[in-house]
């Protein structure tokens, strides 16, 4: 992109987002450096109202910095919920306090002030836990210096308006920000730039801020960020059933001679067993049945029953004459 471009497309940022309803902020004067850096690790990636509600709570809930200091991430994370990221947060603010302390034994750094804009700039990179937002914000609110602090939410407005690279965005920088902008208008710019990447990390897909980009760059729409769409169901290993053919119903478990009966049904008696005849029962003991026609002594003519015999004996006594 050409310089001349580059620098029209960022003063167009400052116009866009001031006719959008953005109103500037400026850094609390009375603040001292150190303060000043305080609350930068309170700005990052977060709005102006939670940075000052944070900030607050750190000044009156502790009795000194060295308080703060010796206080867990945890229970500093307690005291500054109202951040996006507490966590982050707290870790950055007791790294400063630790690393200012273990260099000057107090929590002073208003000698800054005193120095060239440079060998100022130098120290402050190397305070753990400061990063280049903290470092360009303290610069610009307390050592009176040309820089624009830029986090990780308008680095990514900046890739969207076609401004950055990735490369720059782990620099953590925008390259030719303060060329483009001018110094008297430095503060109002970075405020403004904030508070709409703020609002953009928060509801990336919100109408009104994606058409402010698009009024900036006309260009900007492929690179804005695309709505997720629904998964499909292969990407979770099943197979979408055919619309054409019905999908197959399983066959029942239960037999149908071994469905479970209704409620309210008629038992039924479980049918008798049945018995033996005398051929079988005697095959069953290991007896030989007789063959038919013959007794069981091996005459071939049937025996006489018992009454049969006692009628034939009493025929022939009454057939005999008496004496």
């Amino acid at each position: 992109m050409a310089t001349s471009s580059r620098s029209a497309k960022i003063n167009k940022i400052q116009k866009v987002l001031k006719k959008a309803g953005y109103q500037p902020v400026a850094p609390d004067p009375q603040r001292s450096a150190i303060e000043h850096l305080l609350f930068a690790a309170c700005l990052e990636n977060a709005k102006y109202d939670a940075a000052e509600q944070a900030f607050a709570a750190l000044a009156h809930n502790f009795f000194d910095w060295n308080e703060v200091r010796v206080t867990t991430i945890r229970e500093l994370a307690e005291e500054i919920s109202c951040l996006p990221d507490p966590t982050r947060a707290a870790q950055r603010i007791k790294e400063i306090l630790q690393s200012v302390f273990e260099t000057k034994y107090a929590f002073d750094l208003e000698d800054l002030r005193k120095e060239n804009l440079g060998p100022a700039t130098e120290r402050l990179q190397k305070i753990k836990g400061v990063s280049s937002f903290a470092v360009a914000y303290v610069v610009q609110a307390a050592l009176g210096g040309h820089a624009i602090p830029v986090d990780t939410a308008a680095i990514t407005v900046m890739e969207i308006l076609d401004l950055a690279t990735p490369k720059d965005a782990e620099a953590g920088s925008v390259p030719g920000l303060e060329r483009s902008v001018a110094k008297n208008k430095g503060i109002e710019f970075a405020s403004l730039l904030h508070q709409f990447a703020v609002d953009f990390a928060a509801t990336p897909h919100k109408p009104e801020l994606r058409k402010s980009l698009l009024e900036i760059d006309p260009e900007a729409a492929p690179r804005l960020p695309k709505r997720r769409s629904r998964a499909a169901p292969e990407a979770s290993g099943q197979m979408a059933p055919s619309p054409e053919a019905p999908a197959e119903t399983p066959e029942p478990a239960v037999k149908a001679e071994e469905k479970p009966k209704k409620a309210g049904a008629k038992k039924t008696a479980p049918p008798k067993p049945k018995t033996q005849t005398r051929p079988a029962k005697d095959a069953a003991e290991g007896k030989k049945t007789p063959p038919k026609g013959k007794s069981p002594g091996g005459s071939t003519k049937p025996a006489k029953s018992a009454p049969a015999a006692k009628r034939s004996a009493t025929k022939g006594l009454s057939k005999k004459k008496p004496r």
